[in-house]
């Protein structure tokens, strides 16, 4: 009689914890995603909400934490003309470095998907390289191309544009300052991120022109259309879904940009401040300045500022879809 109750009991307990086992296994599994993510993603986003109503002096640790409420909004809005300055000058550089990007991409991604089949792979891969390249590297290279006095750029202006009957006119005869003058310090840094990403944005668009039929464009070639009405009426339509997403990559990108800016005009930011993002004035604010409390504040600010021209971005391209 006990051992058929101790087997009744063993069986009983081996029901209840399969059962169990079966719902929470998928759990444990997934759980380590989950765990991470509060450890090292909402947490940190909470406690710099906490941060950003604070007045924070990191040399005293965590008790050097005084809640302020909402003062470090307020100062912002009204006082902090600092901040907004690098505000429109990252709209700035994102606007004259974004477009290009896209205005160089699309009609490259169709050429290499129309006209470049056999060499598909090398020529996407030459064009990606830029984006996998440290921006180290990259900066390091720009800055010796911006070179005032043994710059290859200057070389080309004076020694061999300069000598162009047509442009000799209109071209300076000193060195320019690339990174000296405060009105070519965002066009240099420009010229660095389209070089940099267009690649990206290539790949991106080639992904989407892959996933057109080609039914369509045969249909097309038939009935007469030449190969820029196709790329009119049949490439660009298709392609807004990959378009929205490019475009808002940019955005996002474009009004983060720091590695850049901060490598080839330093934390100075250039001349005056003509270089110098909203995040390399936040990092300033933190690291330098030890503001924690500022610097959260500013990066919640440009996180709604972000936010707003992605819902813009949004309509843009729904009413583009309804046309």
């Amino acid at each position: 009689m006990n051992s058929q109750t101790t087997i009744k009991q063993e069986f009983h307990f081996g029901r209840f914890y399969t059962r169990w086992q079966r719902i929470l296994a998928p759990y444990v599994f997934i759980s380590p995603f989950f765990i991470l993510f509060l450890v090292f993603g909402l947490f940190p986003m909470l406690f710099s909400i906490y941060v950003s109503m604070t007045s924070w002096d990191a040399i005293s640790g965590l008790g050097g934490m005084k809640f302020v409420g909402l003062d470090n909004y307020r100062f912002l809005f009204l006082e902090d003309t600092a901040f907004w300055n690098s505000v429109k000058q990252t709209a700035y550089i994102a606007l004259i470095s974004g477009l290009p990007q896209h205005l160089i991409a699309i009609p490259l991604a169709f050429i290499i998907h129309t006209g470049m089949k056999k060499m598909q792979a090398f020529v996407t891969a030459i064009y990606f390289a830029p984006f996998v390249t440290s921006v180290a590297a990259i900066a390091a290279v720009f800055g010796t191309l911006y070179s005032e006095r043994s710059g290859v750029l200057n070389w080309l202006v004076l020694e061999v544009f300069n000598k162009i009957p047509l442009l000799n006119s209109i071209i300076p005869d000193d060195p320019i300052r690339w990174l000296g003058d405060r009105h070519l310090v965002p066009i240099s840094i420009s010229i660095l991120v389209i070089w940099r990403y267009t690649g990206w944005n290539t790949v991106l668009y080639l992904a989407g022109l892959q996933a057109i039929s080609q039914d369509l464009y045969e249909a097309a070639e038939v009935d007469g259309a030449s190969r820029f009405e196709r790329f009119r009426y049949i490439t660009l339509p298709l392609l807004r879904p990959t378009m929205f997403t490019a475009f808002t990559f940019t955005i996002i990108g474009n009004m983060q940009l720091f590695a850049e800016p901060f490598l080839l005009v330093n934390t100075s930011g250039g001349v005056a401040n003509s270089g110098r993002t909203s995040v390399m004035y936040l990092w300033d604010n933190a690291f330098n300045n030890l503001l924690f409390g500022d610097a959260a504040t500013q990066t919640w600010v440009l996180f709604a500022i972000i936010i707003t021209l992605t819902i813009i971005n949004n309509q843009i391209f729904a009413r583009l879809r309804n046309d």
